[in-house]
């Protein structure tokens, strides 16, 4: 397909990228970033800011990112946003979707154009399609498993990208986190960054959190930093014997990508055991889904996911409504939760859960990002919360 002059910014040019979806669909756009091809599950995000914070997110590990606001680059890229721990490493999205050409950036923290950005990581994108359209099918039929490939001669083997779209797996019954975990502990003392000051570091922490790293990010780590002290990052193996030793004030079940209940077959038995030794424990995302499984729940395959830092959640326990930054493709199944866990917050899109508490322990979790990078502040009140947990145990 040619690309003729539009509004997306395209001159007239061969198509130099492709996704090839698992039913024989095939797009063509203009390839940007790295050279080659990737596989995985296609979905869109809906946040209108913050795409280098998204590309970098490890729960992004196995999927396809399209970006629902057509502008994306705008502001160029820096050092400062990339939220997976590995500057260098990308265990995140594993390809992009654009409507539009990337501009040169507009912005006096830029340090590099999105596109070079991507090279360096070697982030396959495609751009110059209608992302409207691709949203659409998603919601109509869900989430598909695709390849994405980047040519710049514009030469493809159709079949052999139709064939590895079609066989790909897909995501359930799929443990990414073993490529985005940590390789060995660690302490964490980086603070919330301020304009005009950069980022801080902590300053005689009340409280020592460990947090178990099934993907977690770099702004989650600074402001559990900020509200709560020292914090000791694990990876996601860890045993339950070795966490307790370090006799931590509280344990922070971190967000992660794939399928909860294959992560779950090691991270359950050991979030039962902190659940068990009384230790206050805060879940979110991948860790709020292991932490339903691990009281008892289930977990389901959701149609289209939740991606995007609009989506409104009411807090059943205060009656409020917050605008929070989410993503998940997996979601915990409240019918399924037991009479000791009362589910605390839920979707006002779908109804879907995004938050439970045991009535009888120190624990809470939600479906969400609360450190919200990229996104609203709405939701910061939960670390506090947590600290809250702490401090009266402590106490006691």
């Amino acid at each position: 397909m040619d690309h003729k002059q539009d509004d997306s910014g395209w001159a007239e040019a061969p198509a130099t990228a492709l996704l090839v979806l698992a039913d024989g669909t095939v797009l063509e756009g203009v390839g940007i970033g790295g050279i080659g091809r990737a596989v995985g599950e296609v979905c869109f995000n809906t946040a209108m800011t913050g795409y280098e914070e998204i590309l970098t997110d490890p729960s992004y590990a196995g999927q396809i990112i399209t970006f629902t606001f057509p502008h994306i680059g705008n502001v160029g890229t820096n050092e400062e946003d990339i939220e997976s721990l590995s500057l260098a490493a990308t265990p995140g999205a594993r390809g992009v979707i654009l409507r539009t050409a990337i501009t040169d950036p507009s912005s006096w923290r830029a340090k590099l154009n999105l596109d070079e950005w991507l090279k360096r990581r070697n982030i396959v994108g495609l751009a110059g399609i209608d992302t409207r359209a691709l949203t659409s099918l998603i919601r109509q039929k869900g989430m598909p498993n695709a390849v994405i490939a980047h040519a710049p001669d514009g030469r493809f083997d159709l079949d052999a990208l139709k064939k590895e779209a079609r066989e790909w797996p897909g995501l359930v019954g799929m443990d990414l986190v073993p490529m985005v975990t940590s390789g060995q502990r660690f302490i964490w003392d980086e603070t919330e960054w301020r304009l005009g000051k950069g980022y801080g570091r902590v300053e005689n922490g009340e409280f020592h959190v460990v947090a178990i790293d099934y993907g977690i990010k770099r702004n989650i780590l600074r402001l559990l930093a900020g509200a709560a002290g020292k914090v000791t990052v694990v990876p996601a193996t860890t045993s339950a014997q070795d966490i307790l030793a370090m006799k931590p004030d509280g344990v922070f079940l971190s967000n992660g990508p794939g399928d909860p209940a294959a992560t779950g077959e090691y991270a359950v038995p050991v979030i039962r055991q902190v659940i068990d030794s009384g230790t206050p424990t805060f879940g979110i995302c991948l860790g709020h889904q292991m932490l339903g499984l691990a009281v008892g729940g289930r977990t389901m395959k959701m149609h289209q996911g939740h991606h995007g830092a609009n989506h409104p959640v009411k807090d059943l326990t205060t009656g409020k409504v917050e605008i929070t930054s989410m993503n998940h493709g997996f979601a915990v199944d409240s019918s399924t939760l037991p009479a000791e866990a009362e589910q605390t917050h839920i979707s006002l899109f779908d109804g879907s859960n995004c938050g439970l508490a045991l009535k009888d322990r120190p624990v809470f979790s939600v479906q969400y990002h609360p450190e919200a990078s990229p996104g609203p502040r709405d939701s910061h009140y939960l670390f506090d919360r947590f600290v809250g947990l702490m401090r009266a145990r402590k106490k006691a």
